[in-house]
Formats: C-alpha cells, structure tokens, sequence
C-alpha cells in the first residue's frame, strides 16, 4: 500500500511541477521534493521523466473524468456545458500564473523532437473534445464536432490570454462570453 501512496504522489507532484515549471525546467528532485519522496526511490516507480510527463498527464486525463463524471450528473447538456465553463473559471488565478495544465504541456511538448508525448496530450484534449461534442450532440445541434472546437478552442484562447497578461479578469470575462454563446445556440437566435 506505501508503494501505491508513493506513486500516486509523485503523480500528483509531476502533474502539479511541470504545470507551475514546464518540462524542461523541471528535474526528478522537484518532483520527488514535491511528493515528499526521496529521489532515488524515483526511479523505481518512474525510469524516467518522461514517464513522469505521461503519468502527468494521466493525472490531467483523471482529473477531467472526474470533472465530466460531476457534470454528467446535471440532468441538462447546456447546463453541463455552462458548468464546465464555470469551472474553467474557477481556475483564473492558476490559469493567470501558469495557464492551462493540459495546453500549456501541448504547447511545449509539440517542440520536442521525438513526437511522442506530444500525441498523448493530444489524447487527453480528445477527451474533452468528444465530452462536449456529446453535450452538442445530445441538444440536437447540428455539427456538434465543429462546436466542441469552437468551445475547446475559446477556453484554450482565453487561458493563454489570461496567463500571457496575467489577468485572471479576461478569463471572467471570455467565460461570461462563451456562457452567452452556449445560450444563442439553443434560443434559436
């Protein structure tokens, strides 16, 4: 059990480190530092930092099942989609500081040459993408595809924005902006 307890923290550490750090300012001692691990024992759970990335990542991927799986539980796909929003919003003061986890991991991974962690992290924004497409789809809207995109796309365009600024304000407001969208699409205006 101590070894589950152990690894599960060093994934919470990596997932939360390289968010705050980036990939490659981040090195196995802020990681086990951060989990409260002594370093060597790293290295029996992870070989590597780059497994370190993915399990990052994995933790990123479970977080948004738990957030979708809370969703799931609102009885209406608009509703699900405004709260989904929200919760973007929730997060202003982080995304203001460090940007989104999972786009800010994209964005630097795409950079490196070997091209493989890359396409996980494209894996966990598919994830989102097809969450949201189901709500679209469950609302009867037509390309329900092309809308999570857009949606994806507007959180992803004001967190960079938040965080280039570092003005937790402008995600209030793009999220009041893609709340009014959500709602246009299902007033038939």
């Amino acid at each position: 059990m101590r070894g589950v307890d152990k690894r599960r923290r060093l994934t919470a550490a990596a997932a939360q480190v390289l968010h705050r750090q980036g990939v490659e300012r981040t090195t196995i001692a802020d990681i086990a530092k951060t989990a409260d691990v002594p370093v060597g024992n790293v290295y029996y759970y992870f070989k590597t930092k780059d497994e370190l990335v993915q399990a990052a990542l994995s933790e990123h991927e479970g977080s948004l099942a738990e957030l979708t799986a809370e969703l799931d539980k609102l009885p209406d796909p608009l509703d699900r989609l405004k709260a989904l929003v929200e919760a973007w919003v929730s997060q202003r003061d982080t995304a203001a500081r460090y940007g989104c986890p999972t786009g800010t991991l994209a964005a630097e991974l795409d950079k490196r040459a070997d091209g493989t962690l890359d396409r996980e992290v494209g894996r966990v924004i598919r994830v989102l993408l097809d969450w949201a497409e189901d709500q679209f789809r469950a609302l009867g809207l037509p390309d329900p595809g092309d809308l999570a995109v857009t949606l994806v796309a507007g959180y992803q365009g004001m967190s960079l924005l938040t965080n280039a600024l570092r003005d937790p304000d402008i995600m209030t407001r793009e999220g009041d902006r893609l709340i009014r969208w959500l709602d246009t699409l299902t007033s038939g205006t």
